[in-house]
C-alpha cells in the first residue's frame, strides 16, 4: 500500500491558495475575487474553464485515454461571521469568515487538479471542476446544473470533500444513503391586539401564544413523528412587541425543519399548520404561516461510496471511517440527485494546534496538514471514475 503522496510543491502552493481565500472572504454570488484567483490558478496549469452561475467557475482537464467523465465540487463562499480563530491570515474583511471551511476546500481542488494536469497522460477520459458559489444561500448547485454543469460534458459521477472536525487530520469520512439532511425554512407570525399593558384583558396578546406555539412545535418531534425517522424543528429567531407596558400585537418568528425521509418531509407542513393554527384560535390569536423549501437531503451513491471506500483502503494507508448523517445541509444534494454522487468527509481536527472549533464558530481552524489526504481523495476519485475501476450508472430517471 502506497501513503498520501502529493509533491511538496503541490501542498506548498495549496496552502498559500487556501491563505489567501481565508483572507477575503465573499458571500454568495459575490465571490469575483475568489473566482478570479481560480481562474488564474487554472489559467497557469492550461485548463480551459468558463463561467457560470454569476461567480462559479467549470474548468475541464481532458486525460489523453478513452473514458468516463468525473467531476469534483468545490464551494467557495463565506460566512457573515466576525472571525476570532487567532490566525496569522485571519479575514481582512469585516463582519466576513470563511467558517466552514470553503476556502480549504476549492484550494484542494485546485490542488487535485494539479496533479491530474501532471499526469494527463495516464488519465483516461475527462475531469470536470465545479468551483460552486453560493453554497450557504441561496445555492449556487441548481444555477451551475442549468447552465450544463453536468451535461457539457456529461458527467458520470460526482464527488466533494467537507472537512470535519468530528474526526483526526487525514481521516477519509466515507458513507452511503443519507449523510446531510434536508433543510427547509420556516416563519411564523402571531396576530393578535394590542393595548396597555396595565389592561390586558382589553387585549389579545401575541407574546404568550407565541411561547406555546414554540413548545407545541417541538411535539412534532417527540410524538408525531417515528422515533427512527430523524427531524428537527428549530425556532431561531423571535421578535415582538414595543415596549414594557404595552400589549404586543404581533410576534415573528423564523426557525428552520430538518428530516432525511422524503416522506416525513412532505408531511412536516400539514402538521405545522395545525399546530400552529390550533394554538393560536386557543389563545385568540390568528396565525401566518410559511415554509420555504429548500435543499434536499443529500444521499451518497450506496455502490459508490462502498466500492471507493474499499479502493482507497486496500490501495493507501488513509484511515477510511463510516461517518454517522448530520442535520447539516448541503446543496451538492441536487449534484447527486442527477449522478451518482459522494460527500466524502476530510478530518481537521488537531488539538495541539487549536483546531477543536466546529464549523460556523468564529473560532474556527482547521489543520492543513490534511490536504494531502484531501487532494489524494480527489485524484483517486477522478481516476477510478474515468479509468472505469469504479463502475457507475448514470439512471436516466435522475436526469431531473
Amino acid at each position: 500500500m502506497a501513503a498520501v503522496d502529493v509533491p511538496s510543491d503541490t501542498i506548498a502552493r495549496t496552502v498559500a491558495v487556501r491563505r489567501q481565500i481565508h483572507r477575503f472572504p465573499e458571500a454568495g454570488f459575490e465571490e469575483e475575487k475568489t473566482a478570479a484567483l481560480v481562474e488564474r490558478e487554472l489559467d497557469e496549469m492550461g485548463i480551459p474553464h468558463r463561467r457560470v452561475a454569476k461567480t462559479g467557475v467549470i474548468g475541464v482537464i481532458e486525460g489523453k485515454k478513452p473514458g468516463k467523465v468525473a467531476a469534483l465540487r468545490a464551494d467557495m463562499d463565506a460566512l457573515p461571521i466576525t472571525e476570532q480563530s487567532g490566525e496569522p491570515f485571519s479575514s481582512e474583511i469585516p463582519g466576513m469568515m470563511h467558517a466552514c471551511g470553503h476556502d480549504a476546500h476549492t484550494a484542494m481542488l485546485l490542488g487535485a487538479a494539479r496533479e491530474l494536469t501532471a499526469t494527463r497522460n495516464t488519465l483516461a477520459g475527462k475531469v470536470v471542476l465545479l468551483f460552486q458559489p453560493a453554497e450557504e444561500g441561496p445555492g449556487g448547485a441548481l444555477p451551475m446544473i442549468e447552465e450544463g454543469a453536468l451535461d457539457d460534458p456529461r458527467v458520470d459521477a460526482v464527488a466533494m470533500l467537507h472537512v470535519d472536525q468530528r474526526y483526526e487530520t487525514g481521516t477519509l469520512g466515507i458513507a452511503p444513503g443519507p449523510v446531510n439532511a434536508a433543510a427547509d425554512e420556516l416563519y411564523i407570525t402571531i396576530v393578535g391586539v394590542s393595548g396597555h399593558g396595565a389592561a390586558p384583558h382589553r387585549a389579545v396578546d401575541a407574546i404568550p401564544c407565541a411561547g406555546a406555539v414554540i413548545l407545541a412545535l417541538q411535539n412534532i418531534a417527540s410524538r408525531e413523528i417515528d422515533p427512527l425517522g430523524s427531524i428537527v424543528v428549530t425556532v431561531g429567531t423571535i421578535e415582538g412587541g414595543y415596549r414594557n407596558n404595552v400589549i404586543a400585537d404581533k410576534v415573528a418568528m423564523s426557525g428552520t425543519i430538518r428530516t432525511f425521509d422524503p416522506e416525513v418531509r412532505k408531511g412536516v407542513e400539514a402538521r405545522v399548520r395545525r399546530i400552529v393554527g390550533g394554538v393560536a384560535a386557543a389563545y385568540n390569536c390568528k396565525a401566518e404561516i410559511m415554509v420555504v423549501y429548500s435543499y434536499p437531503a443529500v444521499v451518497n451513491d450506496a455502490q459508490l461510496a462502498t466500492e471507493f471506500s474499499a479502493y482507497m483502503m486496500e490501495h493507501t494507508e488513509i484511515p477510511i471511517v463510516r461517518p454517522a448523517p448530520t442535520m447539516g445541509a448541503e446543496d451538492f444534494a441536487y449534484f447527486a440527485e442527477r449522478v451518482p454522487g459522494l460527500l466524502i468527509r476530510l478530518g481537521v481536527h488537531n488539538e495541539a494546534i487549536g483546531a477543536v472549533h466546529y464549523v460556523h464558530s468564529p473560532q474556527f481552524k482547521l489543520d492543513e496538514a490534511a490536504f494531502p489526504t484531501g487532494i489524494t481523495a480527489l485524484v483517486e476519485f477522478a481516476r477510478t471514475i474515468t479509468s472505469g475501476q469504479i463502475s457507475v450508472a448514470r439512471p436516466e430517471h435522475n436526469r431531473l
